[in-house]
């Protein structure tokens, strides 16, 4: 009963993440939704493609359930999952995440908790693991991400939430206002800079 309820639990929190990351490309432009946000390159569309391919190979080919268009090795991986290409529709990557929620949807629904994995990427001894953990992983890679999606949204236009439905009007003036206060509480704390 409990294998029940755990997986439940965790897939209803996998597919909620999985909206909430889709949900931070609403409303930009190709530009905004694709250009380096940080000293390291991380974008919004980029963390998209990264998690579908994280889903596609954790649970593919883990379970050697791969996705009918093969992905390319992990060994072989140069660092191009993390941002779309000027070829990539955002059209084209929103679909492969979407398919690949499908696919691993599909193996969460089919498998036991228990059922065994291997992931030869992993070190040893953790290579061979079980859709328990492959869920966990999988969950916390989403909720990493989604939360770079988070702080990259509000940096662009200010706007923050997990869901559409439970987003407020931006008042520019209570913003200004707390953050002018944590800046003075941070002064405050830090040592005077000669």
């Amino acid at each position: 009963m409990i294998d029940e309820f755990a997986k439940d639990h965790l897939h209803r929190r996998l597919r909620r993440d999985r909206e909430a990351l889709l949900w931070k490309l609403d409303g930009l432009s190709e530009y905004d939704a694709r250009r380096p946000l940080t000293a390291t390159g991380t974008n919004l569309l980029g963390l998209v493609k990264h998690v579908a391919i994280v889903e596609a190979r954790y649970f593919g080919e883990v379970f050697d359930r791969p996705l009918p268009k093969p992905l390319p090795r992990w060994q072989d991986s140069d660092g191009s999952d993390l941002w779309a290409t000027a070829d990539e529709t955002r059209e084209q990557i929103i679909a492969f995440y979407r398919r690949t929620w499908e696919h691993a949807d599909a193996t969460i629904s089919e498998l036991p908790l228990d059922a065994p994995g291997h992931v030869p990427w992993w070190p040893e001894p953790h290579v061979e693991t079980n859709l328990f953990a492959v869920m966990v992983h999988v969950l916390g890679e989403s909720i990493r991400h989604a939360g770079h999606a988070d702080i990259l949204r509000e940096g662009l236009d200010g706007r923050t939430g997990v869901r559409a439905e439970h987003e407020m009007q931006i008042d520019e003036e209570a913003r200004a206002a707390h953050c002018a206060k944590i800046e003075q509480a941070a002064r405050s704390a830090a040592p005077v800079q000669a």
